[in-house]
């Protein structure tokens, strides 16, 4: 689907099919809100919308048939999503499926009795959304995108395929606790791997680009990008960057790297939302998020971009090449 096509048709989704029309099959119509990280008009989004969709479609709910969702793009912003969350739970609907940590929290903070699945988010025991990951105990469970340890991986993978790296831009956001985890993990690691790691914050692209430049001075530099919604929305210039200057960097999501960036490790965003889709499936049945366990990823994909590897000058280790999921010509 072609991203106006995408656009058109969640703008148009009120006019075609109107409360009023919905209201009269109250009996077999339900109400799902989506709090999206990202915008409509994102690359992602429609992928990430379309696995949902088509998952709930195998298990038969119908988009404009039995099953009328509400959706709303908060790509960042706190104020934006608080307003968001809030005009979604306004609309009572029977469930709410939240896409990031950040939307998941200003959720819980409107409601904590209208249902909540997360396809992603990161350290939600710590984060406070749930009291356990086998018994969530309250109004959310989901789906968990990585634990912190992902990043000490991301950073032994860029110096497996930087050799001469020894110092790192760690791009986070310090506003979460997924930001500051990643960065504790990559810190843990950093001085085994005889690498000098250097925290960017992500929340000003101004920031971003004065912080890069200037560490792009001195030699032998590479970049992490840790997961946050504010580096995805970034994330253009983040990539730019990292060409200009020809920094190694590693990513923790696909889209990084088909879009030009050298290696990304992390799992697989897409599935995310398949799998949240049978959640809502039993939660419309009758069952309750407190009973149902938070998962883990299945699998982390590495994934390698060798247009950009010759860009750098670098020849990823053949070691590397046969362990990675997908390559990139």
């Amino acid at each position: 689907m072609k991203r106006r096509e995408f656009i058109a048709l969640f703008a148009g989704m009120t006019a075609v099919f109107p409360f009023g029309v919905l209201a009269q099959q109250a009996d077999r119509v339900r109400r799902i809100g989506v709090l999206m990280s990202t915008t409509a008009d994102d690359p992602q989004s429609p992928a990430r919308i379309e696995g949902f969709l088509q998952a709930m479609q195998q298990l038969g709910w119908t988009n404009g048939g039995n099953l009328r969702i509400e959706t709303r793009w908060a790509p960042g912003r706190a104020d934006e999503i608080t307003k968001y969350a809030t005009e979604l739970v306004s609309l009572a609907p029977d469930v709410i499926l939240a896409t990031a940590s950040p939307t998941v929290a200003a959720l819980q903070a409107t409601t904590r009795t209208v249902p909540i699945v997360f396809a992603h988010a990161v350290d939600p025991v710590g984060a406070g959304f749930v009291e356990s990951l086998a018994r969530p105990g309250g109004n959310a469970t989901g789906f968990v995108l990585f634990e912190y340890s992902i990043g000490a991986k991301m950073l032994e993978l860029l110096k497996e395929v930087a050799s001469t790296v020894k110092r790192v831009a760690v791009l986070r956001d310090p506003s979460t606790a997924a930001g500051m985890g990643q960065f504790g993990a990559i810190q843990s690691v950093a001085q085994s791997l005889g690498i000098e790691a250097n925290p960017v914050d992500v929340r000003d692209p101004g920031n971003i680009e004065r912080t890069i430049t200037a560490f792009a001075q001195l030699s032998s530099g590479g970049v992490v990008v840790t997961a946050s919604p504010l580096a995805t929305v970034h994330r253009e210039l983040i990539i730019a960057l990292a060409a200009r200057f020809k920094l190694p960097a590693v990513y923790s999501e696909r889209f990084w790297v088909s879009g030009g960036g050298l290696i990304s490790y992390g799992s697989n965003v897409v599935d995310q939302y398949r799998r949240a889709a049978a959640y809502v499936d039993r939660i419309l049945g009758g069952e309750k998020p407190a009973d149902l366990p938070v998962q883990a990823p299945t699998k982390y994909e590495l994934v390698i971009n060798l247009k950009a590897a010759k860009a750098l000058g670098i020849t990823v280790p053949p070691s590397l090449l046969a362990r990675a999921d997908e390559v990139i010509e």
